[in-house]
């Protein structure tokens, strides 16, 4: 699995795309007056202000070259305040093994950077933007982790290590070997280095072969399978 892109929408549209193309440098695909879709090294953003209610915020994290965790994180720095959980300014995921680091942008988004050092393929560039490899995570929030995840069985998506579904804990629907995950939730888990709890909130997540995974405004899970002309929505 792989993930072609994700829509996740904003509040805060100016803020958002002056933080990640200008202060962060990503690189602009498109825009018009109510969105902006950038570049995530294979995979792309778009953020939008249609249809937006609340103040929605998210959970997304990006693969970066196994070999540029310290420098990257020295980067992040000196443009944005790192979170810290415990003390510490990052993640040691030993049983991955990998490590993260977490920072919030002027949405709320909890954003991750995240090295895996059996996956991630070294880089001899300097860390920036474009050294990103792909979109790693990306955290799907739903009612019922048990009945969505049947329907995501149905498109080839399954827990990680086949471990069994939670209705308490994260779900982490992929593949370890290209590390790549849609995480699966309920609502009110508190997300690692952050003081927000998992919330429902509208997106689109596109996968390699054009299936897509929808949350509707009215918080409804829907599945279009590419392979049906004309397409099939599966709802839970």
């Amino acid at each position: 699995m792989e993930i072609k892109s994700i829509v996740l929408q904003t509040n805060s549209l100016i803020e958002m795309k002056n933080f990640y193309i200008n202060t962060l440098g990503f690189s602009l695909i498109n825009e018009d007056k109510n969105s902006f879709r950038m570049a995530v090294g294979t995979g792309e953003i778009e953020f939008t202000t249609k249809e937006v209610e609340d103040d929605p915020y998210y959970h997304f994290a990006f693969n970066i070259p196994a070999n540029k965790f310290y420098e990257a994180k020295s980067w992040v720095k000196e443009r944005v305040s790192l979170l810290v959980e415990d003390g510490v300014d990052e993640a040691d995921f030993a049983h991955l093994p990998a490590h993260a680091l977490y920072f919030y942008d002027p949405s709320g988004n909890i954003v991750e950077f995240i090295s895996r050092y059996e996956i991630a393929k070294d880089s001899i560039e300097s860390f920036s933007a474009k050294s990103i490899l792909n979109i790693s995570e990306i955290g799907l929030i739903v009612e019922d982790t048990i009945s969505v995840s049947e329907k995501l069985n149905e498109v080839g998506l399954t827990e990680r290590d086949n471990d069994p579904i939670s209705r308490k804990s994260l779900n982490f629907m992929g593949e370890r070997k290209n590390g790549i995950f849609i995480i699966l939730a309920q609502s009110g888990r508190r997300w690692l280095f952050s003081n927000k709890r998992s919330a429902i909130f509208p997106l689109e997540i596109t996968l390699i072969n054009n299936n897509k995974i929808i949350i509707t405004s009215d918080n409804e899970f829907k599945i279009y399978r590419d392979e049906y002309k004309g397409g099939l929505f599966s709802k839970t």
